[in-house]
Protein backbone atom coordinates (compact mmCIF):
# COMPACT_ATOMS: atom_id res chain seq x y z
CA UNK A 1 0.00 0.00 0.00
CA UNK A 2 1.51 3.11 -0.78
CA UNK A 3 1.76 6.12 1.53
CA UNK A 4 -1.71 7.25 2.92
CA UNK A 5 -2.99 11.01 3.35
CA UNK A 6 -3.12 11.79 7.31
CA UNK A 7 -7.19 12.46 6.45
CA UNK A 8 -7.78 9.11 5.63
CA UNK A 9 -5.98 7.44 8.42
CA UNK A 10 -8.09 10.13 10.79
CA UNK A 11 -10.98 9.33 8.99
CA UNK A 12 -10.16 5.87 9.80
CA UNK A 13 -9.66 5.85 13.07
CA UNK A 14 -12.43 8.20 13.72
CA UNK A 15 -15.18 5.47 12.32
CA UNK A 16 -13.34 2.54 14.26
CA UNK A 17 -13.76 4.69 17.66
CA UNK A 18 -17.59 5.95 17.15
CA UNK A 19 -18.44 1.95 15.70
CA UNK A 20 -17.38 1.28 19.68
CA UNK A 21 -19.32 3.98 21.19
CA UNK A 22 -16.76 7.05 21.37
CA UNK A 23 -18.57 10.28 20.51
CA UNK A 24 -17.88 11.92 17.35
CA UNK A 25 -16.14 14.62 18.26
CA UNK A 26 -13.75 12.97 20.88
CA UNK A 27 -13.33 10.17 18.62
CA UNK A 28 -12.16 12.96 15.82
CA UNK A 29 -9.98 14.69 18.79
CA UNK A 30 -7.91 11.11 19.76
CA UNK A 31 -7.88 10.14 16.10
CA UNK A 32 -6.16 13.48 15.06
CA UNK A 33 -3.61 12.87 18.08
CA UNK A 34 -2.59 9.57 17.45
CA UNK A 35 -2.14 10.42 13.40
CA UNK A 36 -0.07 13.64 15.02
CA UNK A 37 1.99 10.79 16.42
CA UNK A 38 2.63 9.21 13.32
CA UNK A 39 3.01 12.31 10.90
CA UNK A 40 5.86 13.48 13.95
CA UNK A 41 7.43 9.87 13.51
CA UNK A 42 6.83 8.20 16.38
CA UNK A 43 5.13 5.57 14.99
CA UNK A 44 5.12 3.08 18.09
CA UNK A 45 2.60 5.31 19.81
CA UNK A 46 0.46 6.25 16.87
CA UNK A 47 -2.13 3.94 14.58
CA UNK A 48 -0.25 0.99 16.06
CA UNK A 49 -1.70 1.46 19.30
CA UNK A 50 -5.15 1.18 17.75
CA UNK A 51 -5.33 -2.20 18.31
CA UNK A 52 -4.79 -1.64 22.42
CA UNK A 53 -7.22 0.89 22.48
CA UNK A 54 -9.71 -1.35 20.90
CA UNK A 55 -9.30 -4.12 22.55
CA UNK A 56 -10.57 -1.86 26.06
CA UNK A 57 -12.67 -0.56 24.59
CA UNK A 58 -14.52 -3.83 23.34
CA UNK A 59 -13.41 -5.78 27.04
CA UNK A 60 -15.21 -3.01 28.89
CA UNK A 61 -11.92 -1.10 30.43
CA UNK A 62 -11.92 2.01 29.23
CA UNK A 63 -15.18 4.21 28.88
CA UNK A 64 -15.99 5.27 26.04
CA UNK A 65 -18.15 8.12 26.77
CA UNK A 66 -15.81 10.01 29.50
CA UNK A 67 -16.17 12.96 30.90
CA UNK A 68 -12.49 14.29 32.21
CA UNK A 69 -13.37 16.62 34.87
CA UNK A 70 -10.84 18.51 37.29
CA UNK A 71 -11.42 17.55 40.64
CA UNK A 72 -9.09 20.39 42.12
CA UNK A 73 -7.91 23.69 41.31
CA UNK A 74 -5.78 26.38 41.93
CA UNK A 75 -4.01 29.35 40.55
CA UNK A 76 -1.28 27.35 39.44
CA UNK A 77 -2.36 24.39 39.98
CA UNK A 78 -5.43 21.28 39.10
CA UNK A 79 -5.94 17.90 39.63
CA UNK A 80 -7.94 15.82 36.85
CA UNK A 81 -9.89 12.87 36.51
CA UNK A 82 -9.64 11.46 33.24
CA UNK A 83 -13.12 9.45 33.72
CA UNK A 84 -11.26 5.93 32.64
CA UNK A 85 -11.51 7.54 28.99
CA UNK A 86 -9.13 7.49 25.98
CA UNK A 87 -6.36 8.40 27.83
CA UNK A 88 -5.68 11.21 24.92
CA UNK A 89 -8.82 13.57 26.27
CA UNK A 90 -7.47 13.90 29.30
CA UNK A 91 -4.17 14.94 28.43
CA UNK A 92 -5.11 17.21 26.19
CA UNK A 93 -7.38 19.13 28.67
CA UNK A 94 -4.15 19.20 31.04
CA UNK A 95 -2.10 20.61 28.36
CA UNK A 96 -4.84 23.31 27.40
CA UNK A 97 -5.85 24.11 30.97
CA UNK A 98 -1.67 24.40 32.45
CA UNK A 99 -0.84 26.64 29.86
CA UNK A 100 -4.16 28.52 30.38
CA UNK A 101 -2.36 28.46 34.22
CA UNK A 102 0.69 29.50 32.98
CA UNK A 103 -0.33 32.40 31.13
CA UNK A 104 -1.74 33.68 34.50
CA UNK A 105 0.27 32.62 36.82
CA UNK A 106 3.80 32.14 35.18
CA UNK A 107 3.50 28.28 35.94
CA UNK A 108 1.23 25.72 35.45
CA UNK A 109 1.34 21.74 36.52
CA UNK A 110 -1.82 19.77 35.83
CA UNK A 111 -1.88 16.25 37.41
CA UNK A 112 -4.02 13.22 36.03
CA UNK A 113 -5.21 10.28 37.70
CA UNK A 114 -8.48 7.63 36.22
CA UNK A 115 -7.01 8.20 32.99
CA UNK A 116 -5.15 5.99 30.11
CA UNK A 117 -2.64 5.73 27.79
CA UNK A 118 -2.49 8.71 25.51
CA UNK A 119 -0.05 8.04 22.99
CA UNK A 120 3.60 9.96 23.32
CA UNK A 121 4.32 12.84 25.41
CA UNK A 122 5.74 14.57 23.17
CA UNK A 123 2.15 16.04 21.80
CA UNK A 124 1.75 17.37 25.26
CA UNK A 125 4.54 19.27 25.49
CA UNK A 126 4.97 20.77 21.95
CA UNK A 127 2.25 22.99 22.04
CA UNK A 128 3.89 25.02 25.00
CA UNK A 129 6.88 25.29 23.01
CA UNK A 130 5.40 26.43 19.97
CA UNK A 131 3.83 29.36 22.18
CA UNK A 132 6.42 30.32 23.64
CA UNK A 133 6.74 27.96 27.07
CA UNK A 134 8.79 24.91 28.62
CA UNK A 135 6.63 21.93 28.54
CA UNK A 136 7.40 19.02 30.96
CA UNK A 137 5.23 15.67 31.07
CA UNK A 138 5.56 12.43 32.24
CA UNK A 139 3.33 8.91 33.45
CA UNK A 140 3.30 5.84 34.78
CA UNK A 141 3.99 3.44 32.16
CA UNK A 142 0.65 1.46 31.40
CA UNK A 143 2.37 -1.73 32.34
CA UNK A 144 4.65 -3.03 34.88
CA UNK A 145 7.91 -4.02 32.75
CA UNK A 146 10.63 -2.78 35.02
CA UNK A 147 12.13 -4.31 38.07
CA UNK A 148 13.76 -2.05 40.85
CA UNK A 149 17.65 -2.02 40.64
CA UNK A 150 18.88 -5.37 42.30
CA UNK A 151 15.52 -7.20 42.10
CA UNK A 152 13.43 -9.62 40.01
CA UNK A 153 9.81 -8.76 40.28
CA UNK A 154 8.11 -6.29 37.86
CA UNK A 155 7.16 -3.33 40.06
CA UNK A 156 7.71 -0.63 37.45
CA UNK A 157 6.80 0.53 33.94
CA UNK A 158 8.98 2.93 31.38
CA UNK A 159 7.45 5.86 33.28
CA UNK A 160 8.20 8.38 29.80
CA UNK A 161 9.53 11.99 30.28
CA UNK A 162 8.95 14.35 27.73
CA UNK A 163 10.62 18.20 27.89
CA UNK A 164 10.23 21.41 25.50
CA UNK A 165 11.08 24.20 24.67
CA UNK A 166 11.44 26.90 21.83
CA UNK A 167 14.60 26.62 19.57
CA UNK A 168 15.99 27.56 16.44
CA UNK A 169 14.86 25.53 13.26
CA UNK A 170 12.78 22.79 15.25
CA UNK A 171 11.79 23.21 19.00
CA UNK A 172 13.69 21.45 21.41
CA UNK A 173 11.82 17.93 22.51
CA UNK A 174 13.19 15.87 24.54
CA UNK A 175 10.54 11.82 24.62
CA UNK A 176 12.13 9.53 26.21
CA UNK A 177 11.24 6.13 28.39
CA UNK A 178 13.10 6.22 31.60
CA UNK A 179 14.22 2.31 30.02
CA UNK A 180 16.98 1.52 27.34
CA UNK A 181 14.44 1.00 24.96
CA UNK A 182 10.37 1.73 25.13
CA UNK A 183 8.06 -1.49 24.75
CA UNK A 184 6.31 -0.11 21.73
CA UNK A 185 9.38 0.06 20.22
CA UNK A 186 9.07 -3.88 21.53
CA UNK A 187 6.10 -4.89 20.15
CA UNK A 188 7.23 -2.86 16.69
CA UNK A 189 9.66 -5.75 16.22
CA UNK A 190 7.75 -8.36 17.51
CA UNK A 191 5.30 -7.65 15.05
CA UNK A 192 7.48 -7.40 11.88
CA UNK A 193 9.49 -10.62 13.02
CA UNK A 194 12.46 -8.84 13.86
CA UNK A 195 15.23 -9.25 16.52
CA UNK A 196 15.80 -6.60 18.85
CA UNK A 197 19.02 -6.01 20.21
CA UNK A 198 21.39 -7.15 22.96
CA UNK A 199 21.01 -5.00 26.07
CA UNK A 200 17.27 -3.80 26.10
CA UNK A 201 16.14 -6.55 27.93
CA UNK A 202 17.48 -9.47 30.53
CA UNK A 203 15.59 -12.74 31.43
CA UNK A 204 15.71 -13.25 35.35
CA UNK A 205 18.45 -15.79 35.19
CA UNK A 206 19.99 -12.21 34.20
CA UNK A 207 21.09 -13.45 30.14
CA UNK A 208 20.51 -10.77 27.40
CA UNK A 209 17.04 -11.27 25.68
CA UNK A 210 17.02 -10.71 21.81
CA UNK A 211 13.33 -12.38 20.88
CA UNK A 212 10.54 -9.91 20.98
CA UNK A 213 8.17 -12.22 21.67
CA UNK A 214 9.73 -13.91 24.96
CA UNK A 215 9.40 -10.36 26.26
CA UNK A 216 7.07 -11.80 29.37
CA UNK A 217 10.43 -14.26 30.20
CA UNK A 218 12.36 -11.00 31.42
CA UNK A 219 12.33 -7.19 32.57
CA UNK A 220 13.30 -3.79 30.62
CA UNK A 221 16.82 -2.41 31.57
CA UNK A 222 16.57 1.09 32.65
CA UNK A 223 18.68 3.81 31.61
CA UNK A 224 21.82 4.22 33.41
CA UNK A 225 21.11 1.26 35.33
CA UNK A 226 20.53 2.69 39.03
CA UNK A 227 19.80 6.22 38.06
CA UNK A 228 17.08 5.18 35.49
CA UNK A 229 15.66 3.03 38.51
CA UNK A 230 15.68 6.12 40.89
CA UNK A 231 14.40 8.63 38.00
CA UNK A 232 11.53 5.87 37.03
CA UNK A 233 10.18 5.74 40.55
CA UNK A 234 10.60 9.56 40.97
CA UNK A 235 7.49 10.27 38.23
CA UNK A 236 5.93 7.56 39.64
CA UNK A 237 5.65 8.99 42.77
CA UNK A 238 5.01 12.69 40.51
CA UNK A 239 2.66 11.10 38.22
CA UNK A 240 0.78 8.09 40.24
CA UNK A 241 1.41 9.08 44.13
CA UNK A 242 0.61 12.23 44.15
CA UNK A 243 -1.98 12.05 41.74
CA UNK A 244 -3.82 9.27 43.50
CA UNK A 245 -3.19 6.90 40.81
CA UNK A 246 -1.56 3.76 40.25
CA UNK A 247 1.97 2.78 40.87
CA UNK A 248 4.35 -0.33 41.85
CA UNK A 249 1.96 -3.34 41.77
CA UNK A 250 -1.10 -1.23 41.58
CA UNK A 251 -0.60 -0.62 37.94
CA UNK A 252 -2.72 -2.92 35.82
CA UNK A 253 -1.02 -4.36 32.13
CA UNK A 254 -3.89 -2.62 29.38
CA UNK A 255 -2.54 -4.85 26.81
CA UNK A 256 -3.28 -8.42 28.99
CA UNK A 257 -6.11 -7.10 31.50
CA UNK A 258 -8.55 -5.29 28.69
CA UNK A 259 -11.70 -5.27 31.65
CA UNK A 260 -9.84 -3.39 34.49
CA UNK A 261 -9.61 0.51 34.62
CA UNK A 262 -5.98 1.25 35.00
CA UNK A 263 -5.66 4.55 36.79
CA UNK A 264 -2.97 5.53 34.69
CA UNK A 265 -1.17 8.96 36.18
CA UNK A 266 0.35 11.56 34.54
CA UNK A 267 0.83 15.39 34.68
CA UNK A 268 1.37 18.29 32.06
CA UNK A 269 3.45 21.34 33.53
CA UNK A 270 3.98 24.45 31.15
CA UNK A 271 6.11 27.35 32.20
CA UNK A 272 5.63 30.60 31.02
CA UNK A 273 8.90 31.99 29.83
CA UNK A 274 8.80 35.56 30.04
CA UNK A 275 8.11 35.08 33.85
CA UNK A 276 11.67 34.73 33.69
CA UNK A 277 13.04 36.81 30.94
CA UNK A 278 12.65 37.87 27.16
CA UNK A 279 11.39 35.27 25.02
CA UNK A 280 13.56 36.26 22.31
CA UNK A 281 16.68 36.27 24.58
CA UNK A 282 15.90 33.02 25.57
CA UNK A 283 15.77 31.63 21.66
CA UNK A 284 18.76 33.67 20.56
CA UNK A 285 20.72 32.10 23.95
CA UNK A 286 19.04 28.52 23.26
CA UNK A 287 19.90 28.61 19.50
CA UNK A 288 23.75 29.58 20.23
CA UNK A 289 24.31 26.37 22.36
CA UNK A 290 22.40 24.47 19.74
CA UNK A 291 25.01 25.60 17.19
CA UNK A 292 27.86 24.63 19.72
CA UNK A 293 26.41 21.25 19.76
CA UNK A 294 25.97 20.65 16.47
CA UNK A 295 29.69 22.13 15.96
CA UNK A 296 31.18 19.38 17.93
CA UNK A 297 33.57 17.08 16.09
CA UNK A 298 31.96 13.82 15.84
CA UNK A 299 33.68 10.75 16.62
CA UNK A 300 35.04 8.21 13.59
CA UNK A 301 31.97 6.37 12.05
CA UNK A 302 29.52 8.56 13.68
CA UNK A 303 27.06 11.46 12.58
CA UNK A 304 27.42 15.22 13.48
CA UNK A 305 25.63 15.62 16.76
CA UNK A 306 22.06 16.76 16.41
CA UNK A 307 19.58 18.24 18.98
CA UNK A 308 16.48 16.26 20.73
CA UNK A 309 13.35 17.45 18.56
CA UNK A 310 15.57 17.74 15.07
CA UNK A 311 13.86 17.53 11.96
CA UNK A 312 10.53 16.42 13.29
CA UNK A 313 9.22 19.41 11.46
CA UNK A 314 10.83 18.35 8.21
CA UNK A 315 9.02 14.88 8.40
CA UNK A 316 5.98 16.00 9.57
CA UNK A 317 5.71 18.59 6.20
CA UNK A 318 7.18 15.24 4.12
CA UNK A 319 4.09 13.26 5.60
CA UNK A 320 1.30 15.88 5.20
CA UNK A 321 2.37 16.39 1.32
CA UNK A 322 3.31 12.48 0.57
CA UNK A 323 1.02 10.64 3.03
CA UNK A 324 2.05 8.42 6.33
CA UNK A 325 3.94 5.06 5.07
CA UNK A 326 2.52 2.13 7.53
CA UNK A 327 4.33 -1.26 7.32
CA UNK A 328 2.96 -3.89 5.85
CA UNK A 329 2.59 -5.66 9.28
CA UNK A 330 0.38 -2.57 10.69
CA UNK A 331 -1.13 -2.31 7.64
CA UNK A 332 -2.59 -6.45 8.24
CA UNK A 333 -3.15 -5.15 11.80
CA UNK A 334 -5.15 -2.57 10.67
CA UNK A 335 -7.66 -4.46 8.22
CA UNK A 336 -8.05 -6.85 10.46
CA UNK A 337 -9.11 -4.46 13.50
CA UNK A 338 -12.15 -3.12 10.09
CA UNK A 339 -13.07 -6.38 9.65
CA UNK A 340 -13.58 -6.55 13.19
CA UNK A 341 -15.70 -3.70 13.66
CA UNK A 342 -17.31 -4.18 10.68
CA UNK A 343 -16.15 -0.96 8.62
CA UNK A 344 -14.49 -0.90 5.49
CA UNK A 345 -10.12 -1.01 5.35
CA UNK A 346 -7.71 1.85 4.55
CA UNK A 347 -7.52 0.46 0.99
CA UNK A 348 -11.21 0.92 0.72
CA UNK A 349 -10.90 5.24 2.84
Amino acid sequence: MAPLPASALTRFVTRAFTTLGVPQADAAKVAGLMVEADLLGYDTHGLFRLRQYVNRLKGGGCNPSATPRVLRETAATALIDGDNGLGHLGMAMACDLAMAKARLAGIGWVGLRGNNHAGPAALYVRPQAESGMIGICAAVGSANHVAPWGGTDLLLGTNPLAIATPGDKDAFVLDMATTVAAVGKIKTLAQRGEPMPEGWMVGRDGQPLTDPNRRDEGFLLPIGGPKGYGLATAIGLLAGVLNGAAFGSDVVDFTTDTATPTNTGQFVAAIDIAAFGELGDFIAAATRSFAELRASTPLPGHEPPRIPGEGRSALRAKHLTEGIPLHQALQAELDRIADELSIPQLSES
